[in-house]
């Protein structure tokens, strides 16, 4: 209608102002300001070599006094080698002890997104507290001669200490980036760093300064933004806000922590928005698009940076010279901490997770390595010794490890708990904090439709609820909240938060209306409108990566139950959680307004805030908000849209209650999809998933079973059909002993599950033992080249035999068991490959990727 496109020209301005800049940087054409292609191939002329001259020489604020200097010398000097190689490596409290710390003189520490105080996630934050004086304690243990160097510990503090049950959670990055308040990011700073210290760490794994080009991406969400602009001026803000101003007396230290700008560079354009992909733009692209963040926060005195998983142009910057030292401390003067990701070293041509002399002679400064730093720290040493690891690129690395613990003022802070704020619990989710991530989600919020004015409601009104996002803080704060995909939780671990449907209930009665909650829009009598909650399930990293912008397209039970209370003659106001733009036209079409709520974190009143007027109409606060991404008009629009098909919504992109919201009847046609294999689902309700084949093989021959029933050429093996929870969505795997078979789950084409493999992610299946095994039984992978070159298996007869007799149990396994076993994860054709001679009655159902560690069985 003329409306929608009226207020597309009301931000126009904004609009072209912002391409104008991008394509300043980028050098689009100047007369059309079509963008360069980001995610193309690049040509021939196009390698991963760097040229440094090209790039912007910068000055860092942080300037150190010459005593400061001298005392950094002196303590390198009188280290041992042993010592400087501990310094440079880093493990997680789930693999690392503090004794361990005080044997092998390890630099740091961190808690990845899975791993709390002895095993609990949830643990209270006086345990964090406990531990943190414990490493510390044994990193200035001076017994034997060792040099007392305080211990630093990273943590994942990306929106709020999100880590900590009763911390406050600010909206992720995108929603922020719709804000358009950097004085706000700044505020959120600071009080994510109170909340920091309060627990005892010192230093966090933020702020991602992606600047995503493609939102399906999984971590598209911890981005600002799909414009430079806005990256480069959030990062200063956040940076400062966390860290304190350089040269101030409390920068890096009291009521401040360490920052770490990540992750170095590009892994927001990968190619296909693959996670850990490859990022296939021109050095020009690389530099004035996707570094836009890195500058600034080296600008604002960022202590750390940290590289990237992900590929230039094919080549693994955690082992690329040009970016991480040519450019990034060379250019850009970084002096800080170059911390690698997790295990992302192992990912480098030539090197595995426990050996890397490669990354370091690079320019890598600290390891993160959380589970093989033992065998990694006698490698390392091993290639300093023989100077593999030339002993000058040792010092360097431990040299600005060791300045940031000075200029943090680390040697004269005593141990965690003695520090300011350390132990001040009642600050966790202070009013004060949770007041500035309250605006933060008023402040968020994206108006797309708003026909006929039906907000602001008023609160008198009857008010129906509905949406399992509504009630549901987990989901309102998605992933990196509490534990690593931000599931596994409940309301009452946010013990200091609010779901949006409680917000909501105390803004209507607070203004004498009436509110139910529904848990499937059932309800007696007639409401006066319906607020429906609902959105993406929480995810992080990899586990996000979709194919498609497509809102759920397996699952459309969120479109029936919108048009189920438009068809009751109900109004109906949608709020939409997720992580990215999605293709959302049917829900549009179903929803007389839409709001898009991003992941607003664990202030769900500040929805309530702006829904809401007061009972004479006029609102209570209007919204601000306005797409920092544009919003897709098809499915598959998930580039960025400048110079392309326009998008539904433009960048910048916002209704306020003064403009006509009214939207004509979007197409809600779906192209056909591409069909594309699984790669984390391999067989369920009774079927191999998209793109798989179930086989069976003996001693002389391999065949498919496109039913999954049926049994080999010599009777070895025999599949048939049962029920797990439903019928015949399982199997039988019957072996009779007269010799050896194996049921496989293949295909041709081989998928990548190397960064699957690269931490907590296990391959879990149920299972039922109906006969035990009489002999050895081996679960393994088979990759490219096929079973003979290349496989990997573990045994796990003795667990078959362990288990209670048909009973339905689940076995956890991790991937990385079998990329130690020699499996080439990066060229996976079966992700199951279960073999036994001996008599087996197994029956096997649901199988899969998953996370976490709990009943994993352990590598043999």
């Amino acid at each position: 209608m003329v409306n929608l496109g009226l207020q597309r020209a009301r931000h126009g301005a904004a609009l072209g102002t912002a391409v104008a800049i991008a394509c300043a940087l980028a050098g689009c054409d100047r007369e059309t300001n079509a963008m360069p292609t980001h995610g193309a191939t690049p040509s021939a002329q196009e390698t991963a070599v760097i040229h440094p001259e090209q790039w912007p020489k910068l000055s860092p604020p942080v300037q150190d006094s010459p005593a400061l200097n001298a005392r950094l010398e002196a303590l390198l000097a009188s280290l041992s080698i042993e010592e400087k190689v501990g310094q440079i490596i880093q493990a997680d409290i789930g693999s690392v002890t503090p004794d361990d710390v005080r044997k092998y003189r390890l630099g740091s520490v961190l808690n990845g997104g899975n791993s709390g105080p002895h095993g609990d996630d949830l643990a209270p934050a006086k345990k964090w507290l406990e531990l943190a004086d414990a490493f510390y304690e044994a990193s200035m243990d001076t017994s034997g001669s060792h040099k007392a160097i305080p211990i630093i510990w990273g943590s994942d503090a990306i929106h709020g200490n999100n880590n900590i049950v009763g911390a406050t959670i600010f909206p992720h990055n995108i929603g922020l980036g719709a804000t358009r308040n950097p004085e706000l990011i700044k505020r959120i700073g600071e009080v994510t760093a109170i909340e920091t210290r309060i627990s005892g760490q010192e230093w966090t794994f933020a702020p991602t300064l992606a600047v995503v080009q493609d939102v399906r991406w999984g971590r598209s969400y911890e981005s600002y933004s799909e414009q430079p602009e806005i990256v480069h001026e959030y990062a200063s803000a956040m940076v400062q806000g966390l860290q304190g101003e350089p040269g101030s007396p409390e920068f890096l230290k009291g009521k401040h922590v360490i920052t770490t700008a990540k992750h170095f560079v590009g892994d927001g354009g990968t190619f296909e928005g693959r996670d850990q992909g490859d990022n296939r733009a021109s050095e020009k692209v690389l530099r004035d698009i996707h570094t836009a963040g890195y500058t600034a926060a080296i600008n604002a005195g960022a202590q750390s940076v940290m590289a990237s998983f992900s590929s230039w142009q094919g080549a693994k910057v955690h082992g690329h010279k040009g970016l991480l030292t040519d450019v990034l401390k060379d250019r850009f003067g970084f002096d800080g901490i170059l911390v690698g990701d997790w295990n992302a070293h192992g990912q480098v041509d030539g090197c595995s997770t426990t050996n890397c002399a490669a990354t370091i002679n690079a320019g890598l400064d600290m390891f993160m390595a959380p589970d093989g730093w033992r065998a990694l720290y006698d490698n390392t040493l091993a290639q300093a010794r023989s100077g593999e690891i030339p002993m000058a690129r040792l010092d360097d690395a431990v040299r600005r490890i060791l300045r940031v613990k000075l200029r943090a003022g680390l040697f004269e802070a005593g141990k965690p708990s003695s520090r300011p704020l350390a132990g001040q619990f009642n600050l966790l989710g202070a009013p004060e904090h949770r007041s500035v991530a309250r605006q933060a989600v008023r402040e968020s919020l994206v108006l797309l439709k708003n026909a006929k004015h039906v907000l602001p409601l008023k609160p008198s009104m009857n008010v129906l609820v509905v949406g399992d996002g509504a009630d549901n803080i987990a989901k309102q704060s998605g992933g990196w909240s509490l534990t690593w995909q931000g599931t596994g939780v409940t309301n009452a671990n946010f013990p200091n938060g609010e779901s949006i449907y409680s917000g909501i209930r105390s803004a209507v009665r607070a203004g004498g209306g009436k509110v139910t909650l529904s848990a499937n829009g059932d309800v007696k009598g007639k409401p006066d409108v319906a607020i429906v909650v609902f959105g993406e399930d929480p995810y992080a990293e990899f586990q996000g990566d979709v194919d498609t912008l497509e809102y759920k397209p397996g699952n459309k039970a969120d479109l029936a139950l919108l048009r189920k209370l438009r068809e009751a003659n109900v109004p109906v106001v949608s709020v939409f959680l997720s992580g990215r733009p999605m293709w959302v036209n049917p829900e549009l079409n179903a929803s007389d307004a839409f709001v898009a709520a991003w992941l607003p974190g664990t202030e769900g009143g500040g929805v309530a805030d702006v829904l809401f007027a007061k009972n004479d109409g006029t609102a209570n606060h209007d919204f601000k908000g306005r797409l920092s991404f544009a919003w897709p008009r098809t499915p598959e629009q998930v580039t960025e849209t400048r110079g392309t098909e326009a998008p539904l919504f433009a960048y910048g992109f916002g209704l306020t209650y003064r403009d006509t919201g009214e939207l004509d009847a979007l197409p809600e046609t779906v192209a056909q999809r591409r069909d594309v294999a699984s790669t984390r689902e391999y067989f369920s309700a009774g079927r191999a998933a998209n793109g798989w084949t179930i086989a069976l093989a003996d001693g002389q021959s391999r065949q498919p079973l496109p039913t999954g029933i049926g049994a080999t050429a010599d009777g070895a093996l025999k599949i048939t059909a049962i029920d797990r929870g439903a019928q015949e969505d399982a199997r039988l795997l019957n072996w009779s002993g007269t010799g050896s078979a194996s049921f496989i789950i293949e295909r041709n084409d081989p998928i990548d599950l190397q960064r699957e493999a690269n931490g907590q992610l296990s391959l879990v299946f149920d299972y039922r033992v109906d006969t035990a095994p009489a002999g050895g039984v081996s679960l393994g992978v088979e990759c490219h080249g096929g079973a003979n070159k290349c496989a990997s298996s573990i045994q796990i007869e003795d667990q078959l035999q362990r288990a209670p007799k048909k009973e339905w149990q689940q076995a956890r396994i991790l991937l990385s068991c079998f990329q130690q076993g020699g499996a080439d994860m990066r060229a996976i054709t079966a992700p199951i490959v279960l073999s036994t001679a001996g008599p087996l009655q197994l029956g096997i159902a649901n199988v899969r990727l998953d996370t976490g560690l709990q009943g994993a069985v352990t590598c043999q």
